[in-house]
């Protein structure tokens, strides 16, 4: 069955390949959004999460890794863009699999069904699709409305995390006609 939140996934993922296609050659040893981490290992965090979430989601054994700090491990080879085409393609298929949204995982996040695993890797796929946009000065390809819809959607959850378990700094002020 079909579901609205992994055809939104799709999309995002199409725009954020569309991103990393454009990346030169100079740009890959660039700083980002994330201080730690150059376009090269922002690329390298997405692939290992989809290929995380995709082995989970299909009960396979996860890829070994610490997907936190990707510069210790390399998921990109030779063709970052294969590289994420697969991982993307595979986590697709998985989000797909007949029941797989109902389905309780567990990931490094936490334990969760599929349909809040899914807004999960859309989320992490806006971020950090944004974070490469800004670093290579390119636009950002994503619908508005689905970057408000998994805005509040992050936004509610992070309601439920514990204080000390928050992943992210504190929020920060948005001008008003910020889009």
């Amino acid at each position: 069955m079909a579901d609205a939140a992994v055809d939104q996934l799709a999309e995002v993922m199409a725009g954020t390949e569309q991103l990393i296609a454009a990346v030169r050659r100079e740009q890959w040893p660039q700083r980002t959004a994330c201080t730690d981490w150059t376009v090269r290992d922002l690329v390298n965090h997405l692939v290992g999460g989809d290929r995380l979430f995709a082995s989970v989601l299909s009960d396979e054994a996860p890829p070994v890794g610490n997907f936190q700090r990707p510069q210790n491990n390399d998921q990109l080879g030779d063709s970052p863009v294969t590289a994420y085409r697969g991982a993307a393609g595979a986590l697709l298929a998985a989000f797909r699999q007949p029941g797989v949204l109902e389905k309780i995982i567990t990931v490094p996040a936490g334990t969760m069904p599929g349909r809040v695993a899914v807004h999960l890797r859309l989320t992490e796929t806006l971020v950090h699709g944004w974070d490469l946009a800004r670093a290579n000065g390119d636009a950002v390809p994503y619908r508005d409305d689905i970057a408000e819809q998994e805005l509040a959607f992050t936004r509610a959850q992070l309601g439920k995390v514990p204080p000390g378990r928050r992943p992210f700094a504190p929020p920060q002020p948005a001008a008003e006609e910020a889009p």
